[in-house]
């Protein structure tokens, strides 16, 4: 439920669309808005009874950015990119089998890519970053992604068939970085590369998104490359950010914390 109203942004989600996104009956959506008002989680505005994120979910997120630390040590990276580009920049990560950005930067080019904003969710497979992060998958791992996402996917990607992210797959493998020419919305492309942690995992991914006459071949290399500059200095970041973690552990009488690598999974 906190998801389906983080979805919703600035403008709210309304009784029914949390009842048809939730699949939950209206009586049992109600009462477990009531519980997150009460815990402060959610508010209710009084004029339009929309719902919004509460103050203690901005508390809640500020805590655990301590902990999913990516966020933060992406930040001026995804601001770079959309200066050196002037096209949007993103940071994206992978949640289970899904992709949410966490992070969106406009550059200056005054036609703009509207079609992600922080908290958009997609299934691996779908988008840039989506192809981007299960492309760094093995064969088996792919294979998993995408019978879990089985029954999900053709209803909300008709236009992506398998043998398509498949072939996507591959060419992202070949190239380094995954390309997305305008499959979910026509006329906005994307280019993604994915951002390994200390550990060598790929949870998260850089990525830009342009009107079409912006990532011909020709702007190809350049914009590849932008990319492959700020990963790295991502992953430096990364991994300066669990060697101070561990040297802190290392102290006589230091506390152990909370798992905190930036960008673990549970």
């Amino acid at each position: 439920m906190l998801r389906l109203v983080a979805s919703s942004r600035t403008r709210g989600a309304s009784l029914s669309e949390l009842v048809d996104g939730s699949r939950l009956q209206k009586p049992t959506c109600r009462r477990i808005l009531v519980a997150l008002i009460e815990a402060g989680l959610i508010e209710q505005e009084a004029a339009t009874r929309r719902y919004f994120l509460g103050p203690e979910s901005f508390i809640l997120g500020t805590i655990a950015a301590d902990r999913f630390g990516i966020h933060r040590l992406a930040q001026e990276g995804v601001v770079r990119l959309a200066q050196a580009t002037g096209d949007a920049a993103f940071l994206q990560v992978r949640r289970d089998w899904t992709v949410v950005c966490l992070q969106r930067e406009d550059g200056d080019y005054p036609i703009r890519s509207h079609v992600l904003a922080p908290s958009d969710r997609h299934l691996l497979g779908a988008g840039v970053g989506g192809i981007a992060l299960l492309a760094a998958l093995d064969d088996e791992g792919i294979e998993q992604a995408m019978a879990a996402n089985a029954a999900q996917f053709p209803l909300r990607y008709p236009m992506l068939s398998r043998a398509i992210v498949d072939e996507l797959v591959a060419e992202a493998r070949e190239r380094g970085y995954a390309m997305n020419r305008g499959l979910l919305f026509p006329g906005s492309w994307g280019m993604a590369m994915v951002v390994r942690d200390a550990q060598g995992r790929a949870d998260a991914c850089l990525s830009l998104a342009a009107i079409e006459s912006r990532m011909q071949p020709d702007r190809e290399a350049f914009l590849a490359q932008l990319l492959r500059d700020e990963v790295a200095r991502l992953e430096a970041r990364l991994r300066e950010f669990r060697i101070q973690d561990e040297s802190q552990l290392a102290q006589p009488g230091a506390p152990v914390p909370l798992r905190r690598r930036a960008g673990e999974r549970r």
